[in-house]
């Protein structure tokens, strides 16, 4: 994937977070894409709050979208990038979903499944390793903290 593809990837993905936190929903958001070419397939950011489900995480909501798309149970072939580490519930479905790799911008040192917490793709029982890789992107963590201090206030 060239650096164009990944720099829209990115800018997509942190319109999705703003809007997310402009609808006062913790402000991630998640895209998914061809894993060679970069072509977006999917994308969602967090609504657990506007629809009174703790299971519509952006990841989730994205996995969903892209399967719907290509009429199929696994996401082979595609990867994805979420503004914020995935929890465990969405490190879990994105095994599930067999996609190719996880890419993310900020650490989440609170509920974080990928490098801290349960570290979901180093264990054992993970039953599809994948392909991760953290792009240090400071407005992923910026938005983040932005969005908690305001709550806090």
């Amino acid at each position: 994937m060239e650096q164009k593809e990944r720099e829209k990837i990115l800018k997509t993905a942190l319109a999705l977070s703003n809007k997310a936190c402009q609808e006062q929903e913790v402000p991630v958001g998640a895209v998914i894409f061809h894993s060679k070419t970069g072509k977006i397939l999917a994308k969602a950011y967090n609504k657990t709050e506007h629809t009174k489900n703790p299971l519509n995480h952006a990841e989730i909501l994205a996995i969903n979208k892209a399967l719907t798309k290509i009429q199929d149970k696994f996401l082979s072939g595609y990867s994805i990038f979420v503004t914020l580490e995935p929890c465990v519930m969405c490190a879990g479905a994105i095994a599930w979903a067999r996609l190719d790799a996880l890419y993310y911008g900020a650490s989440d040192p609170k509920t974080g499944a990928i490098e801290q917490g349960a570290q979901v793709f180093t264990h054992p029982q993970t039953h599809h390793k994948i392909k991760i890789e953290k792009w240090d992107t400071p407005e992923c963590g910026q938005i983040m903290t932005q969005f908690f201090k305001g709550k806090r206030s």
